[in-house]
């Protein structure tokens, strides 16, 4: 943890990072980087996007009202994913862009966490050098390289929901040329809600995960890293807890009319106010789905970087990768017996297995609709980028010029199905039919691209330590995609009904061409930054920029208007852009002897043409679906991370946030009519959503922790301690509505507790030896709300992870 200098001082480690796509201490990068090593990773028990929660600045991580676990979306600064859209926020592994998926707002498996030579988070838009356009920021896993020392690790875990986990690494020297690194995960665990219908556990784990590193140096001048890696997970789903239905909604499109029971029997509204009622009383660890619910996922990939060092002063680079992803799922988003919104039903209860809520009578689910093949999201990508990098004027110029494309495409079909709006007296009956889909939406991207970094003391020895960088980019995205959506007509067998056109009958078998819309979209921006940066001291650097980004449109494949007449066309949606200015700081100095840094960054963000997607209705047609609107805000924020040595092997540290977002324009149209920032709007009428708090924005992020080690003497190894505590404020989760209208939609604030202690090196053994726990208090805490209490009638939402705990036992040899 704390290591010393020449004169056997305490000083504070540091980690060497790739913001600027080169090798450069975190200290010396003039943006605001969050960086962890393997050890604080592990320390934490950070194994997935969701555990960084709280340990970033103005971080927020959620599943954003989808129905898995698995879709961690990111939101930094404010600017995050949508549905449909591209992420705001880019993850990269290997520096390359994670497949997305365009069902669930998805970067790649799980595994990717594994082996890391250290995660970095940069905040801001970072489109100038990085592969995908980014307005947020990016999230960059740098995993281990092969190196030329034999050695390795492996790793067990145990603790309780059955908690079976096993990694490992292994890494080769082949020859002085060639060495290769291969590791390896398998995760298991069981659920932490309780299904008591299926009788299994939801929110479980079971996956396991592989990569291999190749590198080759054929000559002191070429360098060749290649990348393989794969990851399969297969669970019980989530375990989404239901938290009431909008009764009068219900009965005000006649699925029910607020009658006793004993007069209307299974068609009073009585009867979804016992399913809520039920579901209260099993508390929010315990669900009762209709659908046997399960999470697939599938995704390898492989990747090579090439280095050619054309002299001493300019490399040649190129990055090229192929991956691909499948997504294949089932939820019961409503979190009941009864169909309100089931998606990719397959699998049923039996007959006479649950009761309708409140009435005592056996249900008979005769609507099961037949598995299909179709996977809901099943793609492709592949990258190709080419990098010029050097050096001039005696090191005082670095640059660097590129090329990046992006092509990612559906590998087969793609569809999904779903039942909703079914009345609770029709529960499991067949006029409960089943809405189908078919999909497609292709992203191609390319970029050209320049940085460069001028020591301003190659004009002037009186500008000594001021550094000015300036970057440009241009970006052109083509987006293109289809859509057919139907629905069987119960009244007349073989038929369905266009969803598109509510009132277009046609035969099943022509449904997939009569019922298409198609759209496309090209559009083209430059991302570019400039920015001055002084070193006051060696140890104190100031900077202020400006950088400008975008992010891609996309195409909706939920539209219900084609532009026809004065109808809009919401086939597809605009790009986003964002403008950021920001001043920070990054020092390390030193109260007598304990040594402290301080880095502190402030930013203001002018955000435009922000994607929001909200439910839509078309009064002509009678078709329901979805849009993604437009509004324009301005954030601003600021944020700390701080750490010291007060003694030798002790550290304490922490990091704090304020973000503070407010939208300048969000109007809109609405096609039913609603209740707004202006008051009631009447159908067709404008509504501005404009004083609503920012979707999944936390004002308040903040962590603190303490480490510390003590070598026990006589080679008995090395005690260590780490413990963390963070905190997040309340957090809106809704895209459109006012306060009060959607239940739940603000999450409330939480604190979580983790804690490390590990003996190192037991004995001199090689071994390692710890218990760990996260949420040690046990904090119940909402991490999602589904949001759809004025859309499907209902509400549900998702808890965090309860109280986790357990034994590790890790060997290390060789080298590492």
């Amino acid at each position: 943890m704390a290591t010393s200098d020449d004169q056997g001082q305490i000083t504070i480690p540091e980690i060497i990072v790739t913001a600027n796509r080169r090798e450069e201490r975190g200290q010396d990068v003039p943006i605001a980087i969050t960086a962890m090593s393997p050890a604080r990773l592990e320390q934490q028990g950070i194994n997935k996007e969701q555990d960084l929660q709280a340990s970033v600045p103005s971080l927020v991580v959620g599943q954003n009202g989808q129905g898995s676990r698995e879709s961690n979306s990111i939101t930094l600064r404010g600017q995050g994913a949508t549905f449909q859209a591209s992420p705001g926020v880019v993850v990269y592994l290997n520096e390359v862009p994670l497949p997305s998926g365009i069902s669930l707002s998805q970067q790649g498996g799980p595994g990717n966490f594994v082996d890391l030579e250290n995660l970095q988070v940069l905040a801001g838009p970072q489109g100038t050098l990085f592969g995908r356009n980014t307005t947020g920021g990016a999230v960059l896993l740098v995993p281990k390289k092969p190196t030329d020392r034999f050695g390795g690790w492996v790793k067990g875990e145990i603790g309780n929901y059955n908690r079976t986990n096993a990694e490992g690494a292994l890494n080769l020297p082949v020859n002085e040329k060639l060495a290769v690194r291969v590791v390896g995960a398998y995760h298991d665990r069981d659920g932490y809600t309780r299904d008591v219908v299926w009788n299994k556990d939801r929110d479980n784990e079971h996956w396991y995960s592989g990569r291999i590193g190749i590198v080759f140096r054929p000559t002191e001048t070429i360098t060749n890293y290649t990348m393989v890696y794969g990851s399969y997970s297969r669970n019980n789903g989530a375990g989404l807890i239901h938290q009431g239905y909008n009764v009068d909604g219900l009965a005000g499109i006649s699925m029910c009319a607020n009658l006793p029971v004993g007069f209307v029997g299974g068609y009073s509204c009585d009867v979804y106010r016992a399913a809520s009622e039920q579901a209260k009383a099993l508390g929010p660890r315990k669900t009762a789905f209709s659908v046997d619910v399960f999470s697939k996922i599938e995704t390898w990939g492989v990747s090579n970087t090439t280095d050619i060092e054309l002299s001493d002063q300019i490399t040649l680079r190129n990055i090229a990768s192929y991956q691909k992803m499948k997504l294949d799922y089932r939820y019961d988003n409503d979190a009941t017996v009864l169909q309100q919104h089931d998606v990719n039903p397959g699998r049923l209860p039996g007959p006479g297995a649950v009761n309708l809520p409140g009435t005592g009578i056996p249900i008979t689910y005769l609507n099961e609709t037949e598995p299909t093949s179709l996977i809901p999201d099943n793609l492709r990508a592949w990258t190709e980028e080419l990098q010029l990098q050097g050096k001039m004027l005696d090191g005082d110029l670095n640059w660097t010029v590129g090329a990046f494309y992006y092509d990612q495409k559906p590998d087969g079909a793609q569809g999904s199905r779903s039942i909703s709006y079914c009345p609770a007296v029709s529960t499991g009956s067949e006029s409960c039919t089943a809405s189908h889909a078919r999909y497609g939406v292709s992203t191609v991207s390319k970029a050209l691209y320049g940085q460069a970094t001028l020591d301003l003391a190659a004009l002037s020895p009186s500008l000594n330590g001021l550094r000015l960088t300036g970057g440009y980019r241009h970006t052109w995205d083509h987006i293109e995609g289809f859509s057919t959506q139907f629905n069987d007509d119960g009244s007349q067998p073989g038929f369905v009904v266009c969803s598109k056109d509510s009132a277009l009958i046609v035969p099943e078998a022509t449904a997939l061409d009569a019922c298409k819309f198609g759209g496309s979209q090209r559009t083209n921006s430059p991302s570019w930054l400039i920015g001055l940066d002084y070193r006051i001291s060696s140890n104190i650097l100031v900077y202020g920029k400006v950088s400008h980004g975008y992010k891609a449109g996309g195409f909706n494949t939920y539209a219900v208007y084609f532009g026809q007449g004065t109808d809009p066309d919401t086939r597809t949606f605009l790009p986003e852009k964002v403008t950021a200015y920001e001043i920070g700081m990054k020092s390390d100095f030193r109260l007598g002897s304990v040594p402290l840094r301080f880095n502190i960054a402030a930013y203001s963000t002018d955000y435009k043409d922000i994607q929001r997607t909200a439910g839509d209705y078309n009064p002509t047609t009678g078709a329901a679906g979805a849009r993604t609107l437009n509004a324009d805000a301005r954030i601003k924020g600021i944020e700390i991370e701080a750490s010291m040595r007060p003694f030798p092997g002790v550290e304490l540290g922490g990091n704090f946030s304020y973000t503070d977002a407010k939208y300048k324009k969000y109007q809109y149209i609405s096609a039913s009519g609603t209740i707004a920032c202006n008051g009631a709007v009447a159908p067709g009428g404008v509504a501005d959503a404009s004083c609503i708090d920012l979707q999944y924005v936390a004002p308040y992020i903040w962590s603190a922790h303490v480490a510390a080690e003590q070598a026990l003497g006589n080679d008995l190894g090395t005690l260590s301690f780490f413990a963390n505590y963070s905190h997040t404020s309340k957090q809106y989760t809704n895209a459109v509505d006012i306060p009060g209208r959607e239940p739940g939609s603000m999450l409330e604030p939480f604190g979580l507790l983790s804690v490390s202690i590990d003996w190192r090196n037991v004995a001199g053994s090689g071994f390692d030896l710890g218990l760990f726990g996260t949420n040690l208090a046990n904090k119940l805490h909402r991490v999602s709300s589904t949001n759809s209490n004025g859309s499907f009638l209902f509400s549900s939402t998702l808890y965090g992870e309860p109280r986790m705990y357990g034994l590790r036992l890790k060997y290390s040899f060789g080298g590492e």
